[in-house]
């Protein structure tokens, strides 16, 4: 852990009350929350802490208590991984974070654990996928081959169930944040086993879906995929259709003109007069 990390360790271990503490140094409102308090919190906090903190209304306080969860998820398996999976769908996009956080500290402790629990959630609704993806796709976790092909099929698993959304689906919230999580998650298990991620990866690129589109371009974006790139077979260039030839010019013909009527003749005049 870094330097600051221990450092609020050791302040908080000081301290009787934290929320006035953790509020202070959260750095919200503000565009970054103070990742490494929350690391803090998440080594030092007891459970009745955590879980007081992750019911709370403050956004910087339940994603504290959120992400420490995933401490105590295998000595409270079944009331964690069920409190998890209602925080996953939370308005408040940092306690989501917070879930994906626990997810990961427990893929640490267990990854045949992680690994069972989120072949449930790839199957839930879209915050719950985007919630599995998230938790999955980090290169810390993804360390054995195994790991990462039974990664590969979840997101296979779930990248179709993108490509079968009905429109109005497509204008969720969560279809929306899972969207998002796909668009880097595939690269980060491509690049841990790219020989097993070449054919999920070629299946896909060829898709019609625009959404499934946008999430292959989005990875194969990334610079930890420039290597698995230039190998993979993308579709087929779209022939433009032949040219037809035009139809040969018929030869111009000069216009036919009239002819000219005979002038009528004059009036024969009368044989003899008056």
């Amino acid at each position: 852990m870094g330097e600051r990390v221990e450092v609020y360790r050791a302040q908080l271990r000081r301290l009787k009350d934290w929320e006035p503490y953790l509020k202070k140094h959260s750095g919200l409102p503000g565009p970054r929350a103070n990742l490494e308090l929350v690391a803090a919190v998440v080594e030092e906090g007891d459970a009745d802490r955590l879980w007081r903190l992750s019911a709370s209304r403050d956004e910087f306080l339940a994603l504290c208590g959120t992400a420490g969860l995933g401490r105590i998820a295998l000595l409270e398996p079944e009331t964690v991984m069920t409190w998890l999976g209602e925080l996953a769908s939370d308005p408040r996009w940092r306690v989501r974070e917070g879930v994906a956080i626990a997810l990961q500290r427990l893929g640490r402790e267990s990854m045949p654990k992680l690994l069972a629990e989120m072949k449930i959630w790839s199957r839930g609704d879209w915050y719950a996928k985007r919630a599995a993806v998230a938790g999955l796709c980090e290169p810390a976790l993804l360390k054995s081959n195994q790991d990462t092909v039974e990664v590969l099929a979840m997101l296979d698993q779930i990248t179709r169930a993108l490509s079968l959304a009905a429109p109005a689906d497509r204008r969720d919230d969560g279809f929306r944040v899972l969207r998002q999580a796909l668009g880097y998650g595939w690269s980060v298990a491509a690049a841990a086993a790219p020989k097993n991620a070449k054919p999920y990866l070629e299946k896909w690129i060829r898709a019609q879906d625009k959404d499934v589109a946008w999430v292959m371009k989005t990875n194969l974006s990334k610079s930890r995929m420039a290597e698995l790139r230039k190998n993979l077979v993308g579709p087929p260039a779209k022939r433009r259709p032949a040219a037809k030839a035009k139809p040969a010019a018929k030869p111009k013909t000069k216009p036919r003109v009239a002819a000219r009527s005979k002038a009528a003749p004059g009036r024969r005049r009368g044989s003899g007069g008056r």
